[in-house]
C-alpha cells in the first residue's frame, strides 16, 4: 500500500492555513456576536473594534504564502470601516467571512494536491520485482 505525505513546503503552507483557520473561527464568532448585538440594539462597537483588530492579524499571517487571500481579508477590513448602516455592515462582514473561509478551504485542497508525495513501501517493490521474474521487470522466456 502506498502512503502519502506532504513535502516541506506543503507542511509549511498547511501549518499557515491551519493557523489562519483558527483565526477565522474566532473572526466568525465575533461577526455573529456583532450581528446579535446589532439585532438586539445593544452596544456593538466593542465587537466591531475587535473584528477590525483581528482582520489585519489574519492578513499578516497569510501574506507570505497566500497573498490573494490576504488581499481579501484587507478588503473586508476596509469594507467594515466604511460608513454604512449596521445592517449593511453585518451583511458585508458575513459575506466577507464566508468568502475567506471558501478561499482557505480551496487553498488547503490545492496545497494537498500540489505538495503530496506518494511513497511505496520497499516490501511491495520487492514483491513486484519477484513476481515478474527478473529484477529489471522483464519475464524470462520459457
Amino acid at each position: 500500500m502506498a502512503s502519502s505525505r506532504l513535502d516541506a513546503a506543503g507542511l509549511v503552507k498547511m501549518k499557515t492555513l491551519e493557523e489562519a483557520l483558527l483565526l477565522w473561527q474566532r473572526l466568525n464568532s465575533l461577526v455573529e456576536q456583532y450581528a446579535l448585538a446589532v439585532q438586539r440594539s445593544q452596544n456593538s462597537q466593542t465587537f466591531l473594534a475587535t473584528i477590525r483588530r483581528t482582520l489585519p492579524t489574519l492578513a499578516e499571517n497569510l501574506k507570505m504564502q497566500f497573498a490573494m487571500i490576504a488581499d481579501i481579508v484587507v478588503g473586508l477590513n476596509l469594507a467594515s470601516s466604511r460608513g454604512a448602516s449596521e445592517g449593511v455592515r453585518v451583511r458585508t462582514l458575513r459575506e466577507g467571512v464566508a468568502h475567506i473561509k471558501q478561499a482557505l478551504e480551496i487553498a488547503m485542497l490545492q496545497t494537498k494536491a500540489r505538495h503530496t508525495i506518494v511513497e511505496e513501501k520497499a516490501d511491495e517493490l520487492a514483491d513486484n520485482e519477484g513476481a515478474t521474474g527478473d529484477e529489471d521487470g522483464a519475464k524470462s522466456p520459457s
